[in-house]
């Protein structure tokens, strides 16, 4: 299982995992023998529903606004830190 996943188990610790994952199994074993009839699948947790606003083309900000608060700026453009070598 661990060479699947890609994970990097150490000797040591494939007791104690082999044992965990037994129990995950058995308790797996359980849930499958309880009576589901009549119960519909849970597609989500919550019934809420997102509410979106229409997408409307609003006017953008200009670009002495857009600069009006920027730390720093170089004639049309906001000076960030240089990132890529």
């Amino acid at each position: 299982m661990a060479h699947l996943s890609r994970l990097h188990v150490e000797p040591s610790e494939l007791g104690g995992i082999a044992q965990e994952m037994g129990q995950i199994l058995d308790w797996m074993e359980t849930l499958n023998q309880l009576d589901t009839t009549g119960v519909e699948p849970l597609i989500h947790i919550s019934s809420e529903v997102n509410r979106l606003r229409d997408d409307e083309a609003t006017p953008g900000l200009g670009t002495r606004a857009a600069l009006a608060n920027a730390p720093a700026k170089d004639s049309d453009y906001i000076r960030v830190p240089k990132v890529i070598e």
